[in-house]
């Protein structure tokens, strides 16, 4: 299982703390085995994350966003990672999905 992130969420593991990217770490090792761990995502606060999961570290305060693509479960393509607070790692990934069509 091929996982890569978008140059964006590079940024978002770049500025976390040593601990939290040891989790962030260990979950991604999990996500390889197994691409469906996370969560489906769907309308969040009027933001159309329909396609993408996310996985909850550091006791939820935390989440990975990320798709799947190819059929063949190929590719898993991280999109953020960041706090759940006030929406703040949804509305981010829904800024860098819009910037992208």
């Amino acid at each position: 299982m091929n996982i890569q992130f978008i140059s964006e969420a590079i940024k978002d593991y770049k500025s976390l703390d040593g601990n939290v990217k040891h989790l962030v770490d260990e979950k991604i090792e999990k996500l390889k085995k197994n691409p469906f761990l996370g969560e489906a995502l769907g309308n969040k606060n009027n933001i159309d994350l329909t396609g993408f999961y996310k996985l909850y570290i550091a006791k939820k305060s935390y989440r990975i966003v990320y798709r799947i693509l190819k059929n063949k479960i190929e590719i898993i393509e991280i999109w953020g990672i960041g706090k759940r607070d006030r929406m703040e790692i949804y509305k981010l990934v829904g800024k860098r999905i819009s910037k992208r069509k």
